[in-house]
C-alpha cells in the first residue's frame, strides 16, 4: 500500500502535469525531473522498512531468479520500458511537448498492446475509447471548474488573505511549511489528489512564492503530502483498494503500516526542508 506513493512521484505522473496546469505555467520536463530523486529517496525508505519487517518476522525468501531467467524477462519488459525513455527523453530533450508526448505514448502503448504482447484485439477498442472519453470528460471537468474557482478566490483576493493569515501566524519559513505539510496531509487523507491540486494550488503557490520557494520544488512537496494521505487511516482511498485487493481488514495492516509512515514523513521532511533533493535534477539540465 505505502508503495504506491513511489508510482505517483517518480515521471510519468499524471499528477504532475495537473500541476503544472494548476500552478499556471511550471515546466512540467522540470517537475519530471524533480520527481525522481524524491520518489527514489520514498520507495527505498518503504522498501528499508519492508526488509526489515520481514527479517524480523521471518518472513520466507524467495528464490533468486538465474541469470538466463532474468534475461528472458527483461528481454520481454524492454520495449514497454521503451515508453519511459521516449516520453521523458524527448520532452526533457525538447524533441516534443507534453501533450505530443501523450499522443505518442497512446499510439506506442497501442502497438505493443495489439501486436507485440497481442493482449488487446480489435473489439476491445470501442470500449477503450468510451471508456478514454469518460475519464477525460471527468478530468476537463475538474480543470474547468477548478479554473473558475481559481478566478474566484483571484477575484476576491482569497490567497492574499490566506497567505497574511498564514504569515500572520509566523514569518519562520520552517513554521509556514510545516503547517502547509500538516494541512495537505489531512486534505490527502479525505481528498482524491486531482481535485486536491486543482483547488489547493492556487491557495498556497502565492504562500510560498513570497517566501522564495520554487514553485517545482512545491510542486514535489504537494504531490509527496497527497501520496501519503492517500494511504492513511482511517480513510486513505489507496488503503481501501490495496486491502479490498489482499482481502485482508484495514485494522490489520494499520500497525504494520507506522514504521512505514514515519520512513515517509521523514523523507517528506528531508524534501521540503532541502530543496536541493528535488531540484538538483532540473537544474543539471538547464531548468
Amino acid at each position: 500500500i505505502t508503495s504506491a506513493t513511489t508510482g505517483m512521484i517518480i515521471p510519468p505522473s499524471n499528477i504532475l502535469i495537473v500541476y503544472s496546469l494548476a500552478s499556471g505555467g511550471a515546466s512540467i520536463a522540470a517537475l519530471f525531473l524533480a520527481g525522481y530523486l524524491p520518489g527514489l529517496l520514498m520507495g527505498l525508505a518503504v522498501a528499508v522498512v519492508a526488509a526489515v519487517y520481514a527479517y524480523r518476522k521471518g518472513y520466507p525468501v524467495g528464490e533468486w531468479a538465474s541469470l538466463k531467467e532474468f534475461v528472458i524477462k527483461f528481454w520481454r519488459a524492454v520495449p514497454s520500458l521503451l515508453l519511459l525513455i521516449i516520453v521523458i527523453g524527448g520532452i526533457v530533450g525538447g524533441v516534443f511537448t507534453a501533450t505530443e508526448a501523450s499522443a505518442i505514448a497512446v499510439v506506442y502503448t497501442l502497438i505493443l498492446s495489439m501486436v507485440v504482447y497481442k493482449e488487446v484485439k480489435w473489439a476491445h477498442l470501442p470500449e477503450i475509447f468510451i471508456q478514454t472519453v469518460i475519464t477525460t470528460a471527468v478530468v476537463l471537468f475538474l480543470v474547468g471548474t477548478s479554473m473558475s474557482m481559481s478566478w474566484v478566490m483571484s477575484y476576491e483576493n482569497i490567497p492574499q488573505s490566506f497567505s497574511a493569515m498564514l504569515l500572520g501566524i509566523s514569518d519562520n519559513p520552517i513554521i509556514i511549511l510545516l503547517l502547509i505539510n500538516l494541512i495537505l496531509l489531512f486534505v490527502g487523507i479525505f481528498m482524491d489528489m486531482t481535485p486536491s491540486v486543482l483547488i489547493f494550488t492556487p491557495i498556497f503557490l502565492p504562500v510560498v512564492s513570497v517566501m522564495g520557494m520554487d514553485p517545482v520544488h512545491f510542486g514535489i512537496v504537494m504531490v509527496m503530502n497527497l501520496c501519503i494521505g492517500l494511504c492513511t487511516p482511517p480513510v486513505g482511498s489507496v488503503l481501501f483498494v490495496g486491502c479490498g485487493v489482499a482481502q485482508v481488514r484495514i485494522s490489520q495492516v494499520i500497525k504494520p503500516m507506522m514504521p512505514m509512515f514515519l520512513a515517509m514523513i521523514i523523507i517528506l521532511m528531508l524534501v521540503t526542508y532541502l530543496p536541493q533533493i528535488s531540484l538538483w535534477l532540473p537544474r543539471m539540465f538547464g531548468f
